[in-house]
């Protein structure tokens, strides 16, 4: 009697791991092999629509910007809860939810009429702390990813699959969480200082500023210029407008604005970041910018890609 072979032949049983992938990589070729013509086809497909859609988005975020960032905000919100769930990754889904949750209520607070006096410091706190962890976080997994490749994991007797995956789960989840953290505190910015009445976007405010109020949170400065304060010092602009320190860096830092509150002019921030250590700051803020674009659109426009090539029968 004949038994027909269900599993994998022994020979693929028997392979190591590297054996066997490019064995698979080897039927890849064979494949493909004469599909040359539709392969230029495809990659010339994606250069088109990663350029028009690169347009498209440029053109968007410069005419209405409020629509873009929302929009893009609240994909970078729903992507990964998609994949999350497709994936079971219970773990960032936790994670996800408890970041969510106490994410709504702040924003909650910020959004809520009358603001409350205590409600700016609450919310800027929070986000710099966000945006502190996930800097830390993500430097803390580049670190374990560059370890690993040049085999430092082998003095602590770790795998270099381990080391790697969790380099890369630390630096996604700093990195993704930074995004996270200034775009909600860009929106809660925005609301918490129109409504307090010395910032608006689009024109004038609608309170005169004085001397001893600061336009980012409403409340009186008690610490002079020239005096060492015991929680914050009291930090002056080039347009000579004072706010407490720890508003004004969570209001352009953490909130992503680099314009006055009050009047709108430019902020030096080389200035206000004279600590070496603070100035690469900046640099990660540009890094969580081209990660936002990344993980909002790129989904989106690789979507549209398929979807161009399964109309025209390319596979």
């Amino acid at each position: 009697m004949l038994y027909k072979q269900t599993g994998p032949p022994d020979d693929l049983l028997k392979m190591t791991q590297r054996e066997n992938w490019k064995l698979q990589h080897e039927r890849l070729h064979v494949k493909h092999r004469g599909h040359e013509a539709m392969h230029a086809e495809m990659v010339l497909i994606l250069i088109a629509t990663l350029l028009v859609a690169q347009v498209v988005l440029v053109q968007w975020k410069q005419r209405h910007t409020r629509s873009y960032n929302l929009v893009t905000l609240l994909q970078m919100w729903a992507v990964p809860l998609y994949f999350t769930i497709k994936l079971y990754w219970w773990r960032f889904l936790s994670m996800w939810g408890l970041f969510s949750l106490v994410t709504s209520y702040v924003l909650f607070r910020a959004t809520r009429k009358p603001l409350s006096c205590h409600t700016p410091r609450m919310v800027y706190k929070w986000f710099l702390l966000i945006y502190k962890l996930s800097y830390a976080v993500g430097v803390l997994g580049y670190v374990a990813i560059m370890l690993t490749m040049f085999g430092f994991n082998v003095f602590l007797r770790v795998k270099a699959e381990d080391s790697m995956d969790v380099g890369v789960i630390m630096l996604f989840y700093g990195l993704y969480y930074g995004v996270m953290g200034r775009d909600f505190a860009e929106i809660c910015s925005d609301y918490m200082a129109s409504t307090i009445g010395y910032y608006n976007r689009d024109g004038m405010p609608s309170r005169s500023l004085t001397a001893d109020i600061c336009a980012v949170c409403g409340q009186p400065i008690l610490v002079d210029l020239d005096q060492e304060g015991i929680i914050e010092d009291t930090y002056q602009l080039s347009c000579n407008h004072i706010f407490h320190e720890f508003c004004i860096r969570g209001w352009c830092i953490v909130g992503k604005k680099q314009t006055c509150p009050y009047c709108h002019e430019k902020v030096d921030m080389k200035r206000m970041m004279n600590n070496p250590w603070e100035k690469t700051h900046l640099l990660y803020g540009q890094l969580l910018d081209w990660l936002r674009y990344l993980v909002a659109w790129q989904p989106i426009i690789i979507g549209i890609v398929h979807g161009i090539n399964f109309s025209l029968g390319l596979e």
